[in-house]
């Protein structure tokens, strides 16, 4: 996520009490949207990994779509090498009140194909991915984001539901977890973030549930009041992949079109085996 405003991730300290009040909008909900002219300013969970602390306003619906995105793997343990191709990755998220909001990413089609040390041994896989619902707290910071220093906090849990267990490109198990998303405010200029949280994997239907736990920091510079960019490092941990753990680094852009749209584009580089050697990804996001 990369914005004028922030970014997201963990803070260590809390912000002063006047930075936790904010702007009182608790008479907006679902069925009585926030007005125009009380908007907060447009903040979104990507292009980076880092997510977002800020919820959507009231009543208003934000719809994120990688719209195209394509990685390449290391050799795995067995010397398989995959590329991999989404299209229309799409986070949906719904404000529900000032300060909490309900969605789901689904990706309508991906493409993978597997190629093996013997080049006639190529698999391909095509499909729908997973169904992830989610809702994001935001538990303070949303409309009290201005002052140098400020910081805001949210709690986002979420589920991934398999769609096609056989196709390749959907998990098979029923998936979770927690992050935790801070923002703080560094300068007018730059914004700092830090996320943390833990996701329970299956990956091997016969054996139970594992934690992994997944930790990133954001730095984004805003250069002028439509274009920001912004430098990543993304992590990992306690995978079951024979390589180890996962770490890249990321870098990319967004540009305001108007108040409402944001182009996006990054590219992301593993660092550790286990990690994509590469991945470009451009993406397209909306309020309503």
């Amino acid at each position: 996520m990369i914005v004028k405003r922030s970014m997201a991730g963990i803070a260590i300290l809390l912000s002063a009490t006047s930075n936790v009040m904010g702007e009182d909008k608790g008479q907006y909900s679902l069925f009585n949207p926030t007005p125009d002219r009380r908007l907060r300013e447009m903040t979104t969970d990507r292009p980076d990994t880092t997510e977002s602390a800020f919820t959507v306003n009231a009543g208003r619906i934000q719809i994120e779509s990688n719209l195209f995105g394509y990685a390449r793997s290391r050799p795995d343990h067995t010397g398989a090498v995959n590329d991999s191709r989404e299209f229309a990755n799409t986070n949906v998220r719904v404000g529900v009140t000032n300060n909490a909001e309900v969605g789901f990413v689904w990706q309508p089609h991906g493409m993978i194909r597997t190629r093996q040390g013997d080049p006639a041994a190529t698999y391909r896989a095509a499909g729908v991915g997973g169904f992830e619902l989610r809702a994001k707290f935001n538990l303070w910071g949303n409309d009290a984001f201005e002052p140098i220093g400020a910081s805001a906090l949210a709690l986002l849990p979420f589920i991934t539901l398999p769609t096609d267990r056989d196709n390749g490109i959907s998990p098979e198990a029923i998936e979770g977890g927690l992050v935790v998303p801070i923002a703080i405010k560094l300068s007018d200029k730059f914004g700092l973030g830090l996320n943390a949280g833990v996701t329970y994997v299956r990956a091997d239907t016969t054996k139970g549930y594992h934690p992994e736990y997944v930790t990133s920091a954001s730095l984004s510079y805003e250069w002028n009041e439509k274009l920001g960019t912004y430098y990543e490092v993304a992590a990992r941990f306690h995978t079951e992949d024979p390589r180890g753990d996962a770490v890249v680094l990321g870098t990319g852009f967004t540009y305001r079109l108007t108040k409402n749209v944001q182009l996006d584009a990054g590219i992301n580089f593993g660092i550790t085996s286990a990690a994509d050697r590469i991945n470009p990804f451009v993406g397209l996001s909306t309020r309503f």
